[in-house]
């Protein structure tokens, strides 16, 4: 059984999907078809050779991958949350990396465009990140601030017509490949803004980022900025402070809780079929105890999890969505899909690390998720804090 042919059926133990309008299923089954057909026969030669299908990115925003939600005036879909949703849990289905892709470019450079920006930014922007024509990143975590954004060394300072823009960003899906960057810096106040940042602009650069064992498929690199002159027309003008930033990592954490559900679809629906097509000791392991322990917990968690996605939708559709919920909707989904992935590679045995089948590919990917926009241990501590009221993080 190959990777090139993608006989994944999508496990819905819980009938969820009579959860979900016709609509909703059309644009499922759509993406799901594309990545059938166009990322699961190369997917994993890339993720070998740790090469980016940049010729993706337009197949995305053809497809509405991009910015969904965005109002079609934009270019976007115009569409509700649990559309988002659905998007994202079938390209990560394929591979995370081609879900942070479409992910970076939705919910954190559209989206703070669109709630941000100014109408000449928007209009200029939105429409051809949304067609997949531009790529786009964001630009947050630095060399030693990563769970800490609020102590970012990033800043911008009055120069008149512009802002002189320096520092470094560092783990930047999309950055080498991108033509526009959203760049949190502090200005001479110490206030956080945001600012859009233009390939082509004197003194940005964005080197590639080698030598990694996970996301192997997507393009990360640094974004650096040696003295950027950027127009003041660029920086967003209805935010500032840390909520910036926070706000649109909320879309994106959305998009992964629903997203990673994907993943471990995948590995839980490879795992379930080999467990009927391999025998030892006269029988196919599907049949024996443990075995069937592994599936049936990964079944489970996977429905839990799908009841949870769908909530969150509705909640985050009628715009009720707490940051909080959020939080536990990402750090669950990434840790079930994580613990699924390794309960399905053992079921594979040896073969489960081969790249016959997507097991390890997901599993390596997992590992970047589990921790990137908030990591595990930092998503417990916000649930913490909301339940108590009590701050852990001084």
């Amino acid at each position: 059984m190959s990777v090139k042919q993608d006989l994944f059926q999508s496990p819905d133990y819980f009938l969820v999907d009579e959860l979900l309008s016709e609509e909703h299923k059309l644009i499922r089954d759509t993406v799901r078809n594309y990545v059938k057909k166009e990322i699961s026969p190369i997917i994993e030669d890339y993720a070998q050779r740790a090469e980016f299908p940049s010729h993706i990115v337009k197949q995305l925003g053809d497809l509405g991958c991009f910015g969904p939600t965005v109002p079609a005036e934009y270019g976007g879909g115009g569409l509700d949350y649990i559309s988002y949703g659905l998007m994202m849990q079938e390209l990560e289905r394929g591979d995370s990396g081609v879900r942070s892709t479409a992910s970076v470019q939705g919910s954190l450079v559209m989206y703070p465009m669109y709630a941000y920006g100014s109408e000449a930014q928007r209009k200029k922007f939105l429409p051809k990140l949304a067609s997949g024509e531009w790529l786009g990143c964001f630009g947050l975590t630095e060399p030693n601030h990563g769970s800490d954004p609020g102590s970012m060394l990033t800043n911008i300072k009055d120069a008149g017509d512009y802002v002189i823009l320096n520092g470094a960003k560092l783990w930047i899906s999309n950055a080498p490949y991108a033509q526009v960057a959203v760049v949190w810096a502090k200005d001479e106040a110490g206030i956080i803004r945001g600012v859009i940042v233009e390939r082509g602009m004197e003194g940005f650069s964005t080197p590639t980022t080698h030598s990694k064992w996970s996301l192997r498929a997507s393009c990360t690199g640094e974004l650096v900025f040696d003295n950027v002159k950027v127009p003041k027309e660029n920086i967003f003008p209805n935010v500032q402070g840390l909520k910036g930033p926070l706000g649109c990592l909320t879309k994106a954490r959305y998009g992964i809780a629903w997203g990673v559900i994907g993943a471990a679809m995948d590995c839980y629906d490879t795992a379930l079929r080999y467990s009927k097509e391999r025998i030892q000791f006269g029988k196919p392991i599907g049949g024996f105890q443990l075995q069937q322990k592994k599936l049936a917990e990964m079944i489970t968690e996977i429905t839990k999890a799908q009841l949870l996605n769908w909530r969150l939708g509705v909640l985050m559709s009628e715009g009720r969505v707490t940051p909080q919920q959020v939080s536990m909707a990402k750090r669950n989904s990434c840790e079930i899909a994580t613990n699924i992935c390794r309960d399905a590679r053992q079921i594979l045995g040896g073969m489960g690390i081969t790249g016959e089948y997507p097991i390890m590919r997901h599993m390596m990917n997992l590992e970047s998720v589990i921790t990137y926009e908030g990591t595990h241990d930092i998503h417990l501590l916000i649930t913490g804090m909301d339940i108590t009221g009590l701050n852990a993080f001084k």
